[in-house]
């Protein structure tokens, strides 16, 4: 048998696997998060639920945790967390089913690198829909050192509604997705 050696150099994981959430709310979160998500409940006990929207055994993992309190505003700890659509029509698509349950984004901004929507969970954390608006990492890292970001790091705010009239009225992706066009 060969001896086995073990490189010193950091290794990069495969994927992120999940996250864990702590929820005081936790019945209303999983049925948030299977809403949002299109998740589907893979383990529920009375304690602890795993979610998951694909082939992973779990993508979302909520801790029931009702008698805890929430974290004070302005404490460290995770800001959001993001989840990419395919397109741009998913996303709108998506945007609009939640709507009409009277799930509203707090945020709709076009980041330049996303177009992304911020919504907030039974627990208030945050949660990132999004788009990618470059297709190639290259387009990105052209974007990133033309100024574009050094100028405005945060974004340009957008209705979307206004997107979903532009979308549903046949402009182009390329177009929806640039920064400088969303209003």
């Amino acid at each position: 048998m060969a001896a086995r050696q073990l490189s010193d150099a950091a290794i990069p994981p495969s994927k992120l696997a999940h996250v864990v959430m702590r929820s005081a709310h936790y019945e209303q979160a999983k049925t948030w998060y299977q809403e949002v998500l299109g998740a589907r409940v893979v383990f529920d006990s009375p304690f602890l639920a795993f979610l998951t929207y694909d082939d992973e055994h779990h993508r979302i993992a909520l801790v029931n945790t009702e008698t805890a309190d929430p974290p004070a505003p302005g404490s460290t700890g995770v800001d959001h967390v993001a989840f990419t659509f395919a397109d741009i029509g998913d996303l709108l698509a998506t945007y609009r089913r939640l709507d009409r349950q009277g799930i509203r984004p707090h945020w709709c901004i076009n980041h330049g690198p996303t177009t992304s929507l911020y919504y907030r969970d039974p627990d208030g954390v945050q949660i990132e829909l999004q788009v990618d608006n470059f297709d190639t990492d290259e387009q990105f890292r052209e974007w990133a050192t033309s100024g574009a970001f050094a100028a405005n790091p945060i974004g340009v705010e957008f209705d979307p509604e206004d997107l979903c009239a532009r979308y549903l009225g046949g402009e182009s992706e390329d177009s929806l997705r640039r920064q400088e066009v969303v209003r």
